[in-house]
C-alpha cells in the first residue's frame, strides 16, 4: 500500500515537472481539443456505418469538387436543363396561372371553366398503373354512387362530432369494417383492434410512425429512435422519419427480392421502436414475411408495421378465392399496427385510408391533447384538424354498396387478368417478371434492352406506368380499369420491345437517359438536389 503511495507520488512529480515550462492556456485548452477530435471521430465513424465509406467518399469528394472555381455555376447549369426536361410541358401551363380572383364574380362560367381544364388531362381510362381503381365511366354507375354520397356530407367535419353524428358513426363503421377484413374477428387478435380513417395511405403510415416512436419511449424511455424497413419499403417512411426525428435502417431484399429477416435482426439495438413490413410492396408487389418479422418483433418487444395500403382490399378475398396468401393481419403475433388505403381496390374516393392498431393502449399515443390553449380544451386523432366528410361517406357508400360478393368478384376479376399479364410479359422475348407476384403488381426488366426506352414507346402509345431502380424496371398495377384492355397492353409491350431491339437508344423528348443516368449516379446527393429543384419549380 505504502509503495503504490509512494509511486503515485513520484508519477504526480514528474508529470508536474514535465508540465511546469507549459502554456496555462494549452494546459486547459488540450483536453478539450482532444475531446473535439474524438467526438469528430466517433460522428465520422458512425456515418460510415449508416451510409458506407463509398457514399461518405463520394460526397466528400463532391464537395470539394463544388470548391473548384465554376464547377458549381457548371452543375447548377446542368441541373436547371434536366429539371427542365423532368417538367416537360407543364411550364407552359404554369405560365397562365391565375393570380387574382376576378373583380366580379363568374358564376355562370365556372363549372364550364371547370370542365375545360379537366378536358386538358391525358386520358386516364385503362392507360394508367394504378391512379384510378374503379372501373367505368366517371359518370356512371359506382362513381355517380360514391360522388352523390360525398355531395351529400360536403358541408360536414368530423371535428365536430356533437354537430355530425352521423359522419362519426360511418368513419366507426368503415374503421369496424375494415379491421373485420383484417384480423379483428380472429381470437389471436386479442379483440381490440380500433382506428381512424385518414386522409391517405402517408397519413397512415405517419401516423403510426409516430404512434410507434411515442409508444416505445413511454414503454422503455427510448429518446434516440430508429426504425428497420426494407428498400423496398415505401418513401412515406423516409419522409415519416424526417418529419419525426427517427433514424432508418434501411436493409437490401432478398435474392427474391422480400424482406431480409436475418438483416433486419442484425439492425436491431435498444433504439429500435419498429420494423416495417409490406403486404405487398409498392414496387414489385410481393408480400414480405410478415409472420417471420412478428416473431422477431415479439421477440425483442418492439413494434411491427404492416404496409396494406395496396394489399388490403385485396389479400383478404384473394384467399377467400383459394389464391396462396401468406398471413399479413393482425392474426399474425406481433403485428402493432397496419394502413390499409379504401382509395384503392376499396373503390372509395380519393383520399380515404384507415390506420389500425392492435389496442388502445398503442392508439392513445396517436392522439395530441392540448390543455392550455386559450380556446379551450383540445384534442384531435389524426394529423388533420378540419377533415372532409364527405370522404368518410364516400369510403361508407362504396363498401356497403359492394359488400362482400362486390370485392370477392372485383378481386376475381384483377388477380386473374394480373396473372395473364404475368404470363404475357413472360412470354416476351427479353423481358423477365421480377420475382413471383401475390397480388395486382406485375414488375418486370429486360436483360435485352434498356427497359426506361421501352418504357418511352409504351408513354408514346399512352400508357403510364411506373419506374423502378434497383434493378432498372417497369411496374403496372392492375385495376379494374384493365380488365378490359389488357391484350391491348401486352400486344404495345411487346412492340415496344421490337422498336427498341430494332432502333436502340433515347428517342426525341424520351426520358430515358434522365432515369438511366440517375440510377447510375454515385452522388445520391445529386440526385436529391435534382428532385427537390424540380418539386419547387412544380407546385
Amino acid at each position: 500500500m505504502e509503495a503504490a503511495a509512494e509511486l503515485a507520488q513520484r508519477l504526480r512529480a514528474a508529470a508536474n515537472e514535465r508540465l511546469a515550462g507549459q502554456e496555462p492556456l494549452l494546459l486547459v485548452a488540450a483536453p478539450l481539443l482532444a475531446l473535439l477530435a474524438a467526438r469528430a471521430v466517433h460522428a465520422a465513424a458512425a456515418d460510415v456505418a449508416d451510409r458506407g465509406l463509398r457514399t461518405v467518399l463520394i460526397t466528400l469528394a463532391m464537395a470539394a469538387v463544388k470548391l473548384v472555381p465554376g464547377v458549381s455555376g457548371y452543375i447548377a447549369a446542368e441541373k436547371s436543363k434536366v429539371v427542365e426536361k423532368l417538367q416537360s410541358g407543364s411550364a407552359s401551363s404554369k405560365k397562365n396561372l391565375r393570380t387574382e380572383l376576378p373583380a366580379v364574380g363568374i358564376p355562370d362560367r365556372v363549372i364550364g371553366d371547370l370542365q375545360a381544364l379537366k378536358d386538358k388531362d391525358v386520358r386516364w381510362q385503362g392507360k394508367c398503373s394504378g391512379t384510378v381503381y374503379i372501373a367505368g365511366s366517371e359518370s356512371e354507375g359506382h362513381f355517380s354512387l360514391i360522388n352523390k354520397a360525398y355531395s351529400m356530407f360536403s358541408h360536414t367535419n368530423p371535428l365536430h362530432q356533437d354537430v355530425f353524428k352521423s359522419v362519426a358513426q360511418l368513419e366507426a363503421e368503415v374503421v369496424a369494417m375494415t379491421a373485420a377484413l383484417l384480423g379483428s374477428k380472429e381470437k389471436a387478435s386479442g379483440g381490440q383492434i380500433c382506428g381512424n380513417m385518414t386522409s391517405g395511405g402517408t397519413e397512415s403510415i405517419l401516423l403510426a410512425v409516430k404512434t410507434s416512436r411515442d409508444y416505445m419511449q413511454s414503454k422503455k424511455g427510448i429518446t434516440k429512435p430508429e426504425m428497420i424497413i426494407a428498400e423496398s419499403a415505401h418513401s412515406a417512411y423516409d419522409k415519416a422519419a424526417q418529419y419525426f426525428n427517427i433514424k432508418v435502417r434501411r436493409v437490401p431484399v432478398n435474392k427474391e427480392f422480400l424482406a431480409d429477416v436475418k438483416g433486419f435482426k442484425r439492425c436491431i439495438n435498444g433504439n429500435t421502436i419498429m420494423m416495417v413490413g409490406s403486404a405487398p410492396g409498392f414496387p414489385h408487389g410481393l408480400i414480405d414475411p410478415i409472420e417471420e418479422l412478428g416473431e422477431l418483433a415479439s421477440q425483442y418487444g418492439i413494434c411491427l408495421h404492416v404496409d396494406l395500403c395496396l394489399g388490403g382490399f385485396v389479400l383478404p378475398f384473394a384467399r377467400k378465392l383459394g389464391y396462396p396468401i401468406p398471413p399479413f393481419d393482425f392474426s399474425v403475433k406481433g403485428v402493432t399496427s397496419i394502413s390499409t388505403d379504401v382509395h384503392k381496390y376499396g373503390l372509395a374516393p380519393k383520399g380515404t385510408s384507415t390506420v389500425l392498431y392492435r389496442n388502445h393502449a398503442i392508439r392513445k399515443h396517436q392522439f395530441v391533447a392540448v390543455t392550455e390553449w386559450t380556446g379551450g380544451l383540445y384534442i384531435s386523432p389524426t394529423m388533420a384538424g378540419s377533415r372532409p366528410g364527405g370522404l368518410v361517406a364516400g369510403a361508407w357508400a362504396a363498401m356497403m354498396s359492394l359488400g362482400l360478393n362486390g370485392y370477392l368478384e372485383s378481386t376475381g376479376k384483377i388477380m386473374e387478368v394480373s396473372k395473364k399479364i404475368q404470363k404475357g410479359i413472360d412470354d416476351i422475348s427479353g423481358l423477365f417478371v421480377i420475382g413471383k407476384p401475390d397480388m395486382t403488381v406485375v414488375a418486370f426488366g429486360s436483360d435485352a434492352v434498356d427497359i426506361f426506352e421501352v418504357n418511352d414507346i409504351m408513354s408514346s402509345k399512352g400508357w403510364h406506368l411506373n419506374a423502378l431502380q434497383r434493378p432498372n424496371s417497369l411496374h403496372i398495377c392492375v385495376t379494374l380499369q384493365h380488365t378490359a384492355i389488357y391484350e391491348e397492353f401486352l400486344k404495345d409491350l411487346e412492340d415496344s420491345v421490337d422498336t427498341v431491339k430494332a432502333n436502340p437508344g433515347p428517342i426525341s423528348g424520351g426520358m430515358a437517359p434522365i432515369y438511366g443516368a440517375a440510377g447510375k449516379m454515385p452522388d445520391r446527393g445529386t440526385v436529391k438536389e435534382l428532385l427537390v429543384e424540380f418539386m419547387d419549380s412544380s407546385c
